[in-house]
């Protein structure tokens, strides 16, 4: 019996209807940018499955520092404790952040960092006797699956199912140069109720690689801070090198007080999510009354494993050849869209950095339920290629190690499929 045929009679995998979904790819084994599977075809993972993988599949340095780690301390409660790892993490990563982030809070995803982010905003103000509990947010953004976190993200297929649980948010357009004065009124009429305003800098992934410009960004930032609302940025997927800059966030002047960080985080090796604020917010939970205390905590905090993963990818991310990588990526990226823009089946295309998306035209509106979805999935996938569509929108986000002739390859596929779909 396969690999795919046992996984089918015993387990329910995430985003997928399973009774239609056929069975799923059984992978043994990764080397760089490729996967393989139990009969030996090989796959470029041309998604950084779900966009962790920043360096390669089982990088060898990232293995090493693990293991040696797990010879050591595999975890222990972060209550009253501490350990090595979690502490040279923070004092690594903090200097790589913009200069007001001051303290680290660990969790162990990117919707737990989201959760953590909100509830340090809300009680922020409560610790504070002030009754600010709406949140803004963008339409169409995607924060995580856990319930904070779909309440902040727009109401889409993630949501339906819980709409009428999810507490009540002010949802706002991206800003662009015509709408920017109304929206900035717009949150100057709600600002002593807004507790915090939290967003996507730059790229809305899920909901279809959508990207805006960082001035419009920048100039709403601070109009936020201007009215003394806090800011969350959830960097989870755009962060560590993704955008072309280190972070997102390095395009804007005006800076989060909040940051949030997962996926890449740890090189795609391991669950860690990390949440980041600033001095002020921190010592607004310092107090005799320890009803002020953030209660807030996972089983797995700073698992000294997940930590040590971290500390080797950010090795790796300082180092002089991701930059470069990064750099080559966006080149490459740059030369395809100016080769496909134009074609008949091509609704629009979009890149930031090492992130391209092409909206396929269909005639009807974007929809992540598209039909076309499944078929390109399977075109591609047939192709030795994993690219997962976002409805009728094809995106290409790979690991840093992808080499020209694999950009190349895919490339050209994706050429193939829109003279042959």
């Amino acid at each position: 019996m396969t690999l795919a045929e046992r996984d089918a009679k015993l387990i329910w995998h995430p985003y997928t209807q399973m009774q239609t979904a056929g069975l799923p790819v059984g992978i043994v084994r990764g080397e760089g940018a490729c996967v393989y599977d139990e009969d030996g075809k090989e796959y470029i993972d041309a998604v950084s499955s779900w966009w962790v993988n920043l360096y390669g599949h089982a990088h060898p340095h990232i293995a090493k520092r693990i293991s040696e780690q797990l010879t050591k301390l595999e975890h222990v409660i972060f209550a009253g404790f501490t350990h090595e790892p979690a502490v040279e993490l923070a004092e690594r990563l903090l200097p790589l952040l913009p200069h007001n982030q001051a303290k680290v809070f660990y969790s162990d995803n990117g919707s737990t960092a989201v959760e953590v982010a909100i509830k340090m905003c809300l009680q922020y103000w409560l610790n504070q006797g002030k009754a600010r509990t709406k949140i803004l947010a963008f339409n169409n953004a995607y924060h995580g699956d856990t319930f904070g976190a779909m309440a902040v993200s727009g109401r889409s297929a993630f949501t339906a199912a819980f709409d009428q649980l999810l507490f009540e948010v002010e949802f706002i357009d991206l800003p662009h140069q015509k709408n920017i004065s109304q929206l900035k009124e717009q949150i100057s009429n709600l600002k002593d109720e807004l507790a915090c305003f939290i967003y996507e800098p730059l790229v809305q992934g899920s909901a279809g690689m959508i990207m805006y410009q960082p001035e419009w960004l920048n100039e709403l930032l601070q109009h936020c801070a201007a009215e003394g609302i806090l800011t969350i940025a959830d960097e989870v997927f755009t962060g560590f090198g993704r955008t072309g800059k280190p972070f997102a966030s390095d395009y804007m002047p005006q800076k989060a007080d909040i940051m949030c960080f997962s996926k890449g985080l740890t090189g795609g090796t391991m669950a860690l999510g990390v949440t980041t604020c600033t001095q002020q917010i921190y010592e607004a939970f310092l107090s005799e009354d320890k009803m002020k205390t953030l209660f807030h905590g996972h089983s797995f905090t700073a698992n000294p494993i997940a930590c040590t993963a971290a500390l080797a990818s950010l090795d790796l991310f300082t180092s002089d050849e991701t930059p470069a990588n990064i750099k080559r990526i966006a080149d490459q990226h740059h030369q395809f869209r100016q080769k496909i823009e134009g074609h008949a089946k091509i609704r629009s295309v979009r890149q930031t950095g090492t992130i391209i998306a092409m909206e396929w035209e269909t005639g009807n509106e974007t929809s992540y339920l598209s039909p076309l979805r499944d078929r390109l999935y399977k075109y591609f996938l047939n192709a030795g290629i994993i690219l997962r569509p976002l409805g009728n929108i094809i995106y290409i986000l790979p690991p840093y190690c992808i080499t020209n002739e694999q950009l190349s390859y895919i490339y050209s596929k994706i050429t193939d499929a829109l003279n042959e779909i």
